[in-house]
């Protein structure tokens, strides 16, 4: 049962996986000591005891689960994209419905096909239950600001839906990672890759032309909340040519773009996210199982938050957003 003496809690970056996207996920296998790679698998693809006692364990009445990626963002053959994302999201609402209230879902989409990928996500939410969709970075070198993915976008706000963006691998390794593999991954890489991708979006517009668009960052922000400050500051001088915006940059922050605690447990950045943007705009993530749910929960319940911003954090934030 779960300890009801921790506050209660809803987790946002929960990952699993289908037997079927294992070989995307072993592109990977570049970013991870060769001695550490693959023993997350079989946590992965446990739905069951395993999964459900370290979510009691620290207090997570309901876990929002996704691909572990890249899944089909990996892949070239956009028939097979689409065909193996619908396979995925009927297999993880099938899992959703086996555990009424403790698993949602964030869809799992192919972007090759911005059409297709609105429809999937129509699908997901309305005829699935999900809550959203989990995106892993660039699709075959393309971000989601390209102009072709407007259609999506249009979907995106008209649904209300939350779109996560997930660390991914460019589609080159830029020579900055030259002899150094270990920045190549989730000690750096991957932050520069995905605070890259969400700065994209908020530069070229996509908020303004879609108010109701929401964004999703994990591991804080991906250090974006600690240079807040900066981006208006240089926004003014930039060489930005016939880009607008209607606010500064930090204003989207405020009104479009969530974040979660997922792979930070320590308080300095958590104050920073919640001084920076709001007690409304950070929510609770293990990133299991790549992280210790243990360690994550014992932290936020310790962390030097008032209990309104404890509680806005472990459950209501994400309560409100994604309509749990």
């Amino acid at each position: 049962m779960t300890d009801m003496t921790r506050t209660p809690k809803i987790a946002l970056e929960e990952h699993f996986m289908h037997p079927d996207f294992i070989g995307y996920f072993n592109r990977t296998a570049i970013n991870i000591s060769p001695d550490l790679f693959g023993k997350a698998l079989e946590s992965l693809q446990d739905f069951g005891e395993r999964r459900l006692e370290a979510m009691d364990q620290i207090g997570v009445r309901t876990a929002v689960l996704s691909l572990a990626g890249p899944g089909v963002q990996a892949e070239r053959e956009t028939a097979t994209a689409c065909r193996l994302a619908s396979q995925v999201n009927d297999y993880l609402a099938e899992k959703m419905s086996a555990q009424p209230g403790r698993y949602g879902g964030f869809a799992h989409l192919p972007m090759q096909d911005p059409a297709a990928a609105a429809d999937e996500l129509e699908r997901c939410i309305r005829q699935l239950g999900m809550q959203g969709a989990m995106i892993n970075g660039q699709t075959n070198g393309t971000y989601l600001d390209d102009d072709r993915y407007a259609p999506f976008w249009e979907r995106v706000s008209d649904l209300g839906a939350a779109i996560y963006i997930h660390p991914n691998n460019p589609a080159d390794m830029g020579y900055m990672y030259h002899n150094h593999p270990e920045l190549f991954g989730p000690v750096w890489s991957w932050t520069v890759e995905t605070a890259t991708h969400a700065l994209r979006l908020l530069f070229s517009g996509t908020f303004d032309r879609y108010p109701g668009a929401k964004l999703i960052l994990g591991h804080m922000g991906e250090t974006l909340p600690f240079l807040l400050w900066r981006l208006d500051s240089r926004w003014e001088i930039s060489n930005r040519g016939t880009m607008r915006l209607a606010h500064p940059p930090s204003h989207y922050f405020r009104t479009n773009i969530w974040m979660t605690t997922s792979g930070v447990c320590a308080d300095a950045p958590l104050r920073c996210a919640l001084d920076s943007v709001g007690a409304g705009r950070v929510m609770f993530a293990v990133d299991y199982p790549f992280e210790r749910p243990a360690e994550a929960g014992e932290w936020i319940e310790a962390a030097p938050l008032t209990e309104a911003e404890r509680q806005a954090v472990c459950f209501g934030t994400a309560q409100a957003l994604l309509g749990l």
